[in-house]
């Protein structure tokens, strides 16, 4: 259907059209003037994502934009919903009272149902790009709107403050039970560490325990030295109390037993003179050999004297062994025992100072929680309070008219193309060219037409006037 056909048809059947049109713009007309004009107040709140001065970190732990999503569902919730009811103390009103008995739905509570009211009125839309949260309300009444935005606006700031205070509260609560527990443990430590040292003595353990570590290193180096005068000692008695007992370094080095030697050397040299010059029975020779026999007694005296010396050398170097191993042992036990009583204060003190790291962490952790369960700063502020609007947000006149002028003029083409195809009439000579495919002859003007050359309006023509064409052209 070419626009010249479509034409013709909507000039055909205008006044169908018009009626269709004016009955829409009419009707729209009407629902602008009946429905009831409702005002929208809108909030924003802007949320800042600047570190938790308290905590010392970012209060949200999440994308910025999920962080945002989630602050959108808490303002549209049913807690700040209700915060708004005891804010405004809507339940005290009368009229909600019998707005909500009429309804017929009385079997939940008055604060479920203007739970259900305010959130069918509340819009809340974030920004794209911002964290400013744009929050509305709409009703018939503009002061209302107003109030109850504003009112959602502080509702939500008041609960993200007990969303972070309450478990705060709590938290608080267990580190209290904690901090005292942990306080017991470390009196207790500390007096078992206190009884200890006042049991043991202990004043400066490690000081103490360096002197006899110090002692106990030079009783071994004297025991050292003694074992080994001990051992020369040893054999030099062996010595002594062979038959090499007069070539030891004592008797060898004895000024008596030397002089002695010499003497005796003389005396025998004497004797051997005295023996071949008069003979062994003369007086000279037999005294020669008395005194020969008594340095010899003398000389065995003094080397018997000597070497029982050494031997009495070697019994002190024993016994001083004996006693220095003796200490040494001594010493070790003591040091050994002085080693577990340190072990035992270590474990005591460290027991102690477990106990003390545990209560200065707990300490400190309640008293961050005690801050945390104070703060009055919330991460949302609001940027700008709603104000009562002068101008209804709803029915937008404006657009509800070029809506209906649309619609209308969209219906009526509508009605009027189902109306021809529902009784299809020729409207132009072209028409029956193109429903019967054949040349058309001429066409008879209609009875009311002024000038007969031309055409006006539709004429059925049926087929028994139209008269077969030549397809020849003849």
């Amino acid at each position: 259907m070419s626009f010249m056909q479509f034409w013709a048809i909507l000039r055909a059947r205008r006044w169908v059209a018009i009626g269709t049109f004016v009955g829409v713009v009419v009707l729209a007309v009407v629902a602008n003037l009946v429905l009831p004009k409702t005002f929208k107040a809108e909030a924003t709140i802007v949320i800042d994502t600047k570190p938790d001065p308290v905590a010392l970190m970012n209060m949200p732990t999440m994308s910025s934009a999920t962080f945002v999503a989630t602050q959108v569902d808490i303002m549209a919730s049913d807690r700040v919903a209700l915060r708004v009811i005891r804010e405004l103390k809507l339940t005290e009103n009368e009229a909600i009272r019998e707005q909500w008995q009429k309804g017929g739905d009385t079997v939940g509570t008055i604060e479920q149902f203007l739970v259900d009211v305010l959130q069918k009125g509340l819009e809340v839309k974030p920004s794209r790009e911002s964290n400013v949260v744009s929050l509305s309300y709409a009703s018939p009444n503009p002061q209302f709107s107003a109030a109850v935005a504003n009112a959602f606006a502080q509702s939500y700031i008041q609960t993200t403050l007990e969303l972070r205070a309450d478990p705060a509260q709590n938290l608080k609560r267990f580190f209290d039970t904690q901090v005292k527990g942990a306080r017991e443990a470390l009196e207790k430590a500390q007096e078992r560490f206190s009884g200890f040292q006042r049991e043991k003595g202990i004043i400066a353990t490690d000081e103490r325990l360096d002197v006899e570590n110090a002692r106990l290193t030079e009783l071994s180096s004297q025991l050292t030295q003694l074992q080994a005068i001990s051992a020369e000692s040893t054999s030099r008695q062996t010595e002594a109390q062979g038959s090499r007992g007069d070539r030891i370094q004592e008797v060898l080095n004895n000024p008596l037993i030397a002089s002695l030697k010499a003497e005796l050397s003389r005396n025998e040299a004497r004797l051997q003179e005295l023996s071949q010059r008069l003979g062994d029975s003369h007086p000279q020779v037999v005294e020669a050999k008395a005194s020969i026999a008594e340095l010899r007694s003398k000389l065995d005296s003094e080397t018997r004297r000597i070497t029982g010396g050494v031997q009495i050398s070697n019994t002190i170097n024993k016994a001083r062994e004996g006693q220095v191993r003796a200490s040494l042992e001594a010493q070790r036990a003591k040091v050994l025992q002085m080693k577990e009583v340190r072990d035992e204060g270590v474990v005591l003190q460290r027991e102690v100072e477990n106990s003390q790291r545990i209560y200065d962490s707990l300490v400190a952790r309640l008293s961050q929680t005690g801050l945390e369960a104070q703060n009055t700063q919330s991460y949302a502020a609001v940027l700008t309070s709603a104000v009562p609007p002068t101008i209804a947000s709803s029915p937008r006149v404006l657009r509800n008219m070029l809506l209906a002028v649309v619609v209308g003029i969209w219906l009526a083409a509508v009605l009027v193309f189902v109306m021809e195809l529902a009784d299809r009439r020729v409207r132009r000579p072209v028409d029956v060219v193109t429903a019967l495919g054949l040349p058309m002859l001429g066409v008879l003007p209609a009875a009311n037409a002024k000038r007969p050359s031309k055409y006006r309006g539709g004429v059925l023509l049926p087929p028994a006037l139209t008269a077969p064409a030549d397809t020849t052209g003849r």
